[in-house]
């Protein structure tokens, strides 16, 4: 379920992006080859950034991260940390729904090696900051990548250069309160070099798990001080 605007289908905005796309639909006519929508919880408080579609993954099948490896690790960790249900099976009418949680890519169209220019990047950065301004309820961002750190911060009008991408590391990124978590990509090229473990990339979505919960509970609290302060102005006036 896309939350957000989307380019549409035959977007001709970056010339080379385009081209790409029409020689693979004259080679693979059963992909979807197009930008790759959006999925998720319209009512998310995490937004996942990855980079932008597989040619045999999203950009075949045109939902995000699924139908190659990148989306076996990522889909199991959000199963496992309560930010999906039902099963993943590679394929976008698997029933797999996320869970206050959603995902785009920073650039919408497969790119040729899997590498945007600079260029298209920023070209597609409007769609990007579109997503994140759908998500009323947002608090946290995973970024899969320095590409999509970056670009997340300038779509959010933060500087790059003040917040450094690290595995596992985090930044405060605007007002109110919103957290950058960053992870290198789950591409497979990353788990087979041992850039990225599984047991890295779970404790990357435990600490976000934890932020969201600390979240609700301090909410809670607020809740129950503000309760108590007015019945104790209620008896003060019987």
């Amino acid at each position: 379920m896309s939350f957000d605007p989307s380019p549409p289908a035959d977007c001709r905005v970056c010339a080379r992006l385009a081209a790409f796309r029409d020689a693979n639909r004259v080679a693979y006519p059963q992909f979807r080859n197009a930008p790759v929508d959006s999925f998720g919880d319209p009512a998310a408080r995490l937004l996942i950034v990855g980079l932008a579609p597989g040619l045999r993954g999203a950009n075949r099948t045109g939902r995000p991260f699924t139908g190659d490896f990148a989306g076996d690790l990522l889909y199991a960790t959000l199963l496992e940390f309560g930010f999906a249900r039902g099963r993943y099976q590679r394929r976008p009418d698997d029933g797999l729904a996320l869970v206050d949680c959603a995902i785009v890519n920073a650039v919408r169209c497969v790119p040729p090696e899997n590498k945007p220019t600079p260029a298209e990047i920023a070209a597609c950065r409007p769609y990007l900051a579109g997503a994140v301004g759908a998500l009323p309820r947002l608090r946290a961002i995973v970024a899969l990548g320095r590409v999509a750190h970056d670009s997340a911060l300038r779509a959010l009008g933060a500087r790059p250069s003040r917040h450094a991408f690290s595995h596992g590391a985090r930044h405060m990124v605007a007002q109110p309160p919103l957290v950058m978590f960053d992870s290198y990509h789950c591409s497979r090229y990353n788990t087979n070099t041992g850039t990225l473990t599984p047991e890295m990339f779970r404790a990357v979505f435990a600490a976000v798990r934890a932020n969201l919960d600390a979240g609700d509970g301090r909410r809670e609290a607020e809740r129950g001080s503000t309760a108590g302060a007015a019945a104790q102005r209620k008896g003060k006036q019987e």
